[in-house]
């Protein structure tokens, strides 16, 4: 049977409480890389479309494609990667800047400003100086948002925390790890851990792409759980069993805790997968095996904060929802800001330069014999 391509569409880098929290040095790492190219030029150069040509024309070539979408538009691309010869062309502008570690070596720039006419643009200055304040502003405000909703989110937590047992996450990671690990040795040399996000907050609301995380060959666990009850702890125990012994893992994170918090863990070579399941991101999977970690939770303990929790719960979500309303003005302001750059490109010459690289990438396959 022919092969066939899987797709995958996550996202690098996301609109957190952090403010953007980017996780673009995880797309490739620079001693696996083939080659990275980082493209710059400004919005509405064509980027985007760049990446989703060359992305499709591999797959239609039958390669794996990873699409890596743009939290603040996710219609729009960042990146794109192509597992099987290690190559990645990655948004290399605002806010996500990424610029050549060891240039020449793996990765290089192309700039599609070679292809404008910067006259042109000149007669727009002040519009885009305008427009592109703006959009700073917005994306500001966004934060300040998504910062104090966090403090929301937290106290959520703290109350569950109180009514947890604590001992559940560990009864539960050793059932886990006993099912899927257990005859595994420690091994001497330690895996990997590469961290990504399933899901963002966008214009659009919250938008997830668990159905492409997950392998159709994977065996699923679907978590269930409350703030505070120790989901991400679990996930946390299984890599650090899993690492050791000498797998890598794919962890996701979660835009409210970016740096803390994951969500759902892809262990490929065991194609297992756990995603935690809310009202903001599931997937009915069949035959999937459901943990709950809410049946640690003492609810005589809970039900005397009901009052607090429904007021948390409520504000929480208004602050997310203003987050979302804000950030699709900001993509509002960026789509007129590319009106002031469309007209002044020549886009045969970025299709021309489109063509040369996609000519590399096949080169480099053809080398790499895959």
């Amino acid at each position: 049977m022919e092969k066939t391509s899987k797709i995958r569409h996550l996202f690098p880098g996301g609109n957190t409480t952090q403010g953007f929290f980017s996780y673009y040095d995880n797309i490739l790492r620079q001693d696996e890389a083939t080659r990275i190219i980082c493209l710059k030029g400004g919005p509405g150069v064509g980027k985007s479309t760049y990446m989703k040509r060359i992305g499709k024309v591999m797959e239609e070539k039958n390669y794996d494609i990873e699409y890596l979408h743009c939290s603040s538009d996710p219609d729009s691309l960042d990146g794109v990667f192509i597992p099987a010869i290690k190559f990645a062309i990655i948004d290399g502008t605002s806010p996500h800047v990424v610029d050549p570690k060891n240039p020449g070596a793996v990765d290089e720039i192309i700039h599609l400003g070679d292809f404008w006419n910067e006259d042109g643009i000149v007669k727009n200055k002040k519009q885009i100086l305008d427009v592109n304040a703006a959009v700073g502003k917005l994306f500001k405000r966004t934060y300040r948002y998504l910062a104090a909703a966090k403090n929301l989110y937290t106290d959520i937590e703290l109350i569950h925390q109180d009514a947890v047992n604590e001992a559940g996450v560990y009864i539960e990671a050793q059932k886990i790890i006993s099912k899927i690990l257990g005859n595994m040795n420690v091994s001497k040399k330690i895996g990997k851990v590469r961290k990504l996000f399933a899901s963002a907050i966008t214009p659009k609301g919250f938008v997830h792409h668990l159905d492409s995380v997950v392998g159709c060959n994977d065996k699923v666990y679907r978590i269930i759980g409350e703030p505070g009850t120790n989901t991400s702890k679990l996930l946390e125990l299984i890599i650090e069993d899993a690492i050791k012994k000498g797998l890598d893992v794919e962890a996701f994170y979660c835009p409210i805790n970016p740096e803390n918090k994951i969500e759902h863990l892809v262990i490929k070579k065991l194609g297992v997968a756990f995603i935690t399941t809310n009202d903001f991101h599931n997937l009915e999977v069949v035959n999937s095996q459901i943990i709950d970690m809410n049946k640690y939770i003492d609810y005589t303990i809970l039900n005397q904060y009901f009052d607090v929790l429904q007021y948390d719960y409520r504000v929480f979500r208004e602050l997310l929802e203003t987050a979302i309303a804000t950030i699709n003005d900001a993509k509002k302001s960026h789509d007129y800001l590319e009106t002031l750059y469309i007209p002044h490109m020549d886009f045969d010459k970025v299709k021309q330069n489109e063509n040369k690289t996609l000519e590399r990438i096949l080169k480099y396959a053809e080398e790499l014999n895959v």
